[in-house]
């Protein structure tokens, strides 16, 4: 059954003041699994001793890009400690759109995070739909490069939506390679520029994304929100609400 995890990219000012703390509330809401983004400093055996004691799972680690072109056997070394299997790009700045480079790149940071029994994925924005190779998506040419044994997808399903395209025929394109997804809800400000909300305040249609999600067999369906204009803790609450309605509803998901 798909499970629900948070990206802790979320509530990361909270996790800089308290990070057990956090974590503990956030195991007390309902969330199965955390992505991290960040261990403040902490080393791999006491963060898994802490997820342990709260029956949490790690769902992932957002990695820079620049670490795993230059400090990738450590980052390796940490995560094999965690015991977390993904290693996930999680954006690329401009300077970094160099996409010749970045696939080889990513071909060689695949194969060896594959050697360990790890595995790396990638974590779309809106720049991956909206930037063309040869009059095809980023996105697509990105994972036509990078062959599915070294490269997994983590589809942002809000940015996808907001690149212009459908959230739900990219899950089905990607099925069989797509174990992680990111759902997140935006409303749009006067520039018409988006504006990430909790799950079910905004425009997108979750439901059916979540549903093409689980039918595709994804693992874990990861709440996400950039930046919250309420308390992100009060945020993270409401999204698990909308989550928990979704599976009273008959949605087979486990929360």
């Amino acid at each position: 059954m798909t499970k629900v995890g948070l990206q802790l990219y979320t509530v990361r000012e909270e996790l800089e003041q308290d990070f057990e703390g956090t974590l503990r509330k956030v195991a007390e809401l309902g969330y199965k699994g955390v992505e991290f983004h960040s261990f403040f400093g902490r080393s791999a055996k006491d963060v898994r001793a802490l997820l342990d004691e709260l029956n949490l799972e790690v769902v992932g680690t957002h990695i820079q890009y620049s670490r795993l072109l230059h400090h990738l056997d450590e980052e390796i070394a940490y995560h094999k400690e965690l015991g977390n299997k993904y290693l996930i790009v999680p954006y690329l700045t401009e300077e970094e759109r160099e996409w010749d480079d970045l696939f080889v790149n990513l071909n060689r940071i695949g194969k060896k995070v594959k050697e360990h029994g790890l595995i790396l994925a990638y974590h779309n924005h809106d720049f991956e739909l909206t930037e063309k190779i040869n009059d095809r998506p980023v996105f697509d040419a990105l994972y036509d490069a990078v062959p599915d044994d070294l490269l997994q997808v983590e589809m942002d399903t809000c940015w996808v939506y907001y690149g212009g395209y459908d959230p739900v025929e990219y899950i089905g394109r990607y099925r069989g390679r797509l174990p992680i997804i990111h759902l997140k809800d935006m409303a749009r400000d006067e520039q018409q520029k988006a504006v990430t909300v909790e799950l079910g305040q905004g425009e997108v249609q979750l439901q059916t994304i979540t549903d093409a999600a689980i039918e595709a067999g994804v693992d874990w369906v990861v709440v996400e929100q950039d930046f919250s204009s309420n308390p992100p803790i009060e945020s993270i609450e409401t999204s698990m609400k909308w989550l928990q309605q979704y599976a009273a509803q008959g949605g087979n998901i486990h929360v």
